[in-house]
């Protein structure tokens, strides 16, 4: 008898999250909305995606989900004090449980020594902690760094809803 296939990880998180009735909101920048159009392709998901914010500029971060200027002045956008900031302010701008940050240099411009293209720092937020990853996923195209960004929240979102459960 076939194996029936493993559900997407986008399916698993959004029956995570509604069978334990939370909520969760996505604070997206160089990803443009995508982690939250990957969870919207799930039938259902209202029941636990609240919505996202895509904060690709500066302004917009810091005046739509609350990340202070000075963190992005000090560290730059790209760093891991505003993945933190982004993930923090849109938790709790919009209420709910948990929330996923994204910002990064997808290219293929922007990046430098110190910042190269590939770059990105995805960020989960709870009530009861922030957890923020580094990736470097080198120059390997705008396109494909910004799935492998998506990918990389979406493992992280996973991460900690199943770390809840331990």
């Amino acid at each position: 008898m076939a194996k029936s296939p493993q559900p997407s990880i986008e399916k698993r998180i959004i029956d995570l999250l509604r069978d334990s009735n939370k909520t969760i909101v996505t604070a997206e920048s160089c990803t443009g909305g995508l982690i939250a159009a990957a969870l919207t392709d799930i039938p259902g998901a209202s029941a636990a995606l609240y919505g996202g914010f895509i904060t690709y500029s500066n302004t917009a971060k810091a005046r739509m989900i609350q990340v202070p200027q000075r963190l992005i002045h000090d560290y730059g956008a790209v760093s891991n004090q505003v993945a933190r900031a982004m993930a923090d302010g849109a938790r709790n701008t919009a209420r709910v449980d948990i929330a996923v940050s994204a910002t990064g240099i997808a290219g293929p411009d922007g990046g430098s020594e110190k910042k190269p293209i590939g770059l990105v720092y995805v960020a989960v937020s709870t009530d009861l902690a922030t957890v923020v990853i580094e990736h470097r996923f080198g120059d390997i195209g705008r396109d494909e760094v910004r799935k492998a960004t998506v990918n990389a929240a979406l493992d992280l979102v996973m991460q900690v809803l199943t770390s809840d459960e331990d």
